[in-house]
């Protein structure tokens, strides 16, 4: 095939992704310097479509870069009133007081929010600063410039036939180049992914760990809504069978945002994580404050769990790594948005220098060393020891070491060192033989309900003409390896329901429904042969989100 010609497009800095991370740095280069060009490219049909996150928000990153944000009218209208921790079991719960608890652990000062309101207002301040911001606009490829740096993307490209060949209405995309292209595309993004294998980025960091959390909106008995309160669980009905737990806020509206997370380091491959957030419903706790209410909305995403010892070089030649890219949750706070914006804005500052000085397509090695040692490092370092406790010693460990190390930590010193997280979540995995089958109730359609039904209130579509974007790396392993040794794991570790096996004995063959995809990235960690790579499907396509 002839090589594609693209027009290119020149900024000084081009963003890829539009979540808390890329419109921070966004909005701090034009308060740097309004003259400066910056675009702002995503995948999403709009600012927030792709956005899902708890999310209790530490307004400390819109501090440090909005200060007046409260004027300027930030959706974040609801603070937290009261905290509450629990572990539940199959019929009851305890209440785990608030007293023995680090002061990071306390949600005072902090807001329930919608992350993609928080971000469709940034992208209104952004723009108002003379940002260029296109949604619609997956960034498909990196564009290495003569030394090997990154120089620019490519986005914007649509129309491919299922193939890969152009079809009738093939559209190239454009080349958008900049003096540094920052990547912001959230958890497992695959240019980001490109750019660490290609510079060894990790090389000095322990192994990346996710989780993947699931979210739904609901809308309750006004009689039992307590706007401003926050709630998590440990305990039944993951067990010992796997990490994670659940959060319930209470916004406003009689609106509850319940989530559950599981940590995908779990042996078990029979383990399904989207029955075990269903089956979590029908706890005697969970299931008398939905009754009578009425789902409104379902998501899904993975969230890096790994923590300060995880994070790569955040710096590489022509660019930078933001937010999730980098890996900057504060795991025991179920936080990362915070930091996400501190990311930005830093990179922010060290481009803005570079530029002022004539440098372009470096690396901007000052961006790395602020986020180990400055504000983001300080708070991930305190709590890098939660992570490891928990997947080596299990829960009641982490609770109570990890507890004790997060004290000494908020005076400076860990008896414990920084320790290791081992195997990736992949390598994790067990074989089939070695654990027992898991039996998980029917839904009910009131309190539970099936994925391809919660998929629908994703408002996921993708236009079906299009090329797969999941890819496999080589086509025979999901019937040849993973089913027989593994149990086909990709049936139940998604979260929407885009892998089946269908047919028995020799005819069974993989099938990959990617119109179901929510774009979680699940499948890219979790696979154990490490078989499926994701990619972005064409601009607009994947979820919906409206408030999540």
């Amino acid at each position: 095939m002839a090589e594609i010609e693209r027009e290119s497009m020149e900024y000084d800095v081009v963003i890829v992704g539009a979540g808390p991370a890329g419109l921070s740095a966004a909005i701090r280069l034009k308060q740097l310097d309004a003259d400066l060009n910056v675009v702002v490219l995503e995948k999403g049909s709009e600012v927030g479509a792709h956005i899902l996150s708890g999310a209790v928000l530490d307004p400390v990153g819109l501090n440090a870069l909005i200060p007046d944000w409260k004027e300027k009218g930030a959706p974040l209208n609801v603070p937290v009133k009261d905290d509450n921790f629990y572990m539940l079991g199959e019929a009851g719960q305890i209440r785990v007081p608030n007293w023995p608890m680090p002061p990071l652990m306390n949600n005072h000062g902090n807001y329930i929010v919608s992350m993609g309101n928080v971000c469709r207002w940034m992208a209104e301040q952004a723009e108002e600063m003379g940002v260029e911001i296109f949604p619609g606009m997956a960034c498909s490829e990196l564009v290495y410039g003569e030394n090997g740096e990154v120089k620019g993307v490519v986005a914007g490209e649509f129309g491919k036939n299922a193939d890969g060949t152009p079809g009738d209405g093939y559209e190239p995309g454009m080349e958008l180049l900049g003096k540094y292209v920052f990547l912001g595309e959230g958890v497992r993004g695959s240019l980001s992914k490109e750019v660490i294998a290609k510079y060894e980025l990790d090389k000095n960091s322990e192994p990346q760990k996710y989780g993947l959390g699931m979210k739904e909106i609901w809308e309750i008995d006004p009689a039992k809504h307590r706007e401003g309160s926050v709630t998590h669980t440990m305990g039944w009905p993951l067990g010992s069978n796997a990490g994670g737990g659940s959060f319930i806020y209470h916004l406003d509206n009689n609106q509850v945002y319940v989530g559950f997370v599981v940590h995908l380091n779990y042996q078990n491959p029979h383990l399904f994580p989207y029955m075990e957030f269903q089956r979590f419903k029908h706890h005697p706790m969970v299931a008398k404050l939905l009754e009578g209410g009425k789902r409104i909305a379902y998501g899904a995403r993975a969230i890096t769990e790994g923590g300060y010892q995880s994070m790569p070089e955040a710096a590489f030649p022509g660019g930078a790594l933001l937010g999730c890219s980098v890996g900057l949750v504060n795991l025991p706070r179920i936080k990362g948005n915070h930091n996400a914006m501190l990311s930005g804005k830093a990179a922010a500052e060290h481009a803005y220098a570079a530029i002022q000085t004539g440098r372009y397509g470096d690396v901007l090695d000052g961006y790395t060393t602020e986020l180990k040692e400055g504000p983001i490092g300080r708070d991930l370092k305190k709590v890098r020891n939660v992570k490891p406790l928990w997947s080596k010693r299990g829960l009641l460990a982490s609770l109570a070491v990890g507890g004790f190390d997060m004290w000494t930590n908020t005076f400076g010193f860990s008896l414990l060192g920084t320790m290791g997280h081992g195997k990736t979540d992949a390598a994790a995995t067990g074989e089939a033989s070695k654990h027992k089958p898991i039996d998980y109730p029917k839904p009910d359609g009131k309190l539970s309900f099936d994925r391809l039904t919660n998929v629908s209130f994703s408002m996921t579509n993708h236009e079906e003409s299009q090329p797969a974007h999941l890819k496999l790396k080589d086509p025979s392993i999901p019937v040849s390896v993973n089913l027989p040794k593994y149990a086909g794991p990709s049936a139940r570790y998604c979260p929407a329901g885009v892998y089946e096996f269908v047919g028995e004995g020799d005819d069974t063959k993989f099938q990959i429904n990617f119109q179901n995809c929510v774009h979680c990235k699940t499948c890219d960690i979790k696979d154990p042969s490490q078989n499926i790579n994701w990619t972005v499907p064409q601009g607009g396509d994947g979820p919906n989100y409206p408030n999540m």
